[in-house]
């Protein structure tokens, strides 16, 4: 698979498949067999996908509510020891998202809960460095500007390699950059055929050296009358290459800046490697200004 970077000479470039894998999926509406998931992970390792993204706040919230925070993370930390490829994998996690009675959510950035995030997520995924830790959204009761003095305290100590952003606007990712320079290496926005309003954030991404993660980039193609009446673009350009639409989704984010990298979530083996060979397929001019129409 073509690769792409995160990093910089500050923190070190690491090479990552074009395509990385979204884990929510793997627990989020319930367990999922174990089989099916261990296959999928070595599935996406086989066809070169080696960003693995979770977040503390991940797993099946409406079974287990509050004590979904960290199953995520457990399970795949798991996996990755069951199958040994922990090498293998550049693998990030998010904090400031926490799960509420009944499946819902609620963030919580006060610099405590942040700083406990870190460390209970060092524990769960049974490393002694994140690889890649991510501010996942931002709090209302709490000013960005302590959300910010908290990132800097976290990429001071030493437990964190990278440091990212999550659900940000331009105006925080500047402010977030200033503060924490090379040590802030990606912001994780949604984008997708069907939500586009984070433009502006891949744009200052690429002007800053940020990569792009976008979050559910397959927004709007799961359903068969919605691509055919909302995303029709998407559909004929997949007929003529004889590939899915999902995989055109992800080449046309893939075109949209050299910093973006599509994180589809996946729970077959089928569906990551569907995914992944999207990295190789190549649209032409007159296609991607078509999908950037809609």
């Amino acid at each position: 698979m073509h690769t792409r970077t995160i990093g910089n000479d500050t923190v070190g470039r690491v090479e990552v498949g074009a395509i990385g894998l979204g884990l929510m999926t793997f627990d989020q509406t319930g367990p999922q067999p174990r089989e099916q998931l261990v296959a999928t992970v070595r599935a996406a390792l086989d066809a070169g996908v080696t960003l693995f993204d979770t977040a503390d706040a991940y797993g099946p919230g409406e079974q287990l509510g509050p004590k979904a925070q960290g199953e995520n993370e457990s399970l795949i930390a798991s996996i990755l020891d069951e199958l040994g490829v922990r090498d293998r994998v550049f693998l990030a996690t998010k904090g400031g998202h926490v799960r509420t009675e009944g499946g819902g959510w609620d963030v919580d950035s006060r610099p405590e809960h942040l700083r406990q995030a870190v460390d209970d997520s060092l524990r769960r995924l049974g490393v002694e460095q994140i690889a890649l830790w991510q501010h996942h959204r931002p709090d209302p009761k709490v000013g960005y500007d302590v959300v910010i003095e908290t990132l800097v305290e976290i990429a001071n100590s030493g437990k964190v390699r990278m440091i990212g952003l999550s659900n940000a606007n331009p105006e925080q990712i500047r402010a977030a950059h200033a503060a924490l320079g090379d040590k802030l290496v990606s912001v994780q926005n949604q984008f997708s055929p069907k939500f586009r309003s984070s433009r502006p954030e891949i744009d200052v991404c690429t002007e800053l050296g940020l990569a792009f993660l976008p979050w559910s980039p397959l927004g709007g193609l799961g359903d068969a009358k919605e691509l055919a009446e909302q995303h029709p673009a998407f559909a004929e350009v997949a007929t003529a290459h004889g590939v899915s639409a999902q995989q055109v989704a992800l080449a046309w984010e893939l075109a949209q800046s050299p910093v973006v990298i599509p994180i589809p979530g996946a729970k077959r083996p089928q569906s990551i490697i569907d995914s992944a060979k999207a990295a190789d397929l190549v649209l032409a001019d007159d296609e991607i200004a078509r999908l950037n129409q809609g």
